[in-house]
């Protein structure tokens, strides 16, 4: 199986009141990074069975306009081992009942995110390993024992990315 993690994009200040940040929708910094991260995985031909979101608007809004732009035309599903505070015991449950997808996207928040491709990776649970930052994918190849980090992506890289791509296809001006 292959497992896409991408944590939710930028969604502005956190509220003090947690039912009104649960909430809180993402901001124009998030979409664009939505729009950059979706256009950078449909450039490299990713494709998924299932998207998986936490139960948080801002992951909800990322995984939907990320995954739209790549293609997926399937439901985002909502999964409560993405939510701030689960567990990697859920996560791995969560991942175990959808094991016969050939690959899937998880969308969802930090410090749990990372620490989950950490584990994921290495096995080790002393500490994280990698720090996802906002909207930043990671591709993992969790088809054998252990679990392969094959890349990962931040929106700064897929931006960057976009405007070499734009530069190198202006016409160029023809001398005659």
């Amino acid at each position: 199986m292959i497992i896409y993690f991408l944590r939710h994009a930028s969604a502005g200040q956190p509220k003090s009141n947690p039912a009104k940040d649960d909430k809180r929708a993402l901001d124009d910094d998030g979409i664009t990074q939505c729009r950059l991260i979706g256009s950078a995985l449909a450039a490299l031909d990713v494709s998924v069975d299932l998207v998986l979101s936490s139960p948080l608007k801002r992951s909800t809004q990322t995984a939907s306009l990320v995954s739209t732009e790549f293609g997926y035309e399937g439901k985002v599903q909502v999964e409560k081992s993405l939510a701030p505070g689960a567990s990697f015991a859920d996560f791995r449950q969560m991942v175990q009942k959808h094991s016969q997808h050939e690959a899937i996207l998880v969308v969802g928040h930090n410090p749990s995110l990372s620490e989950f491709l950490s584990l994921a990776v290495t096995g080790r649970h002393e500490s994280s390993v990698f720090d996802l930052k906002k909207c930043a994918v990671a591709r993992v190849d969790a088809r054998q024992r252990s679990a392969t980090l094959d890349w990962l992506l931040t929106p700064k890289i897929a931006r960057t990315l976009y405007e070499i791509s734009a530069a190198n296809h202006h016409p160029k001006h023809s001398r005659k």
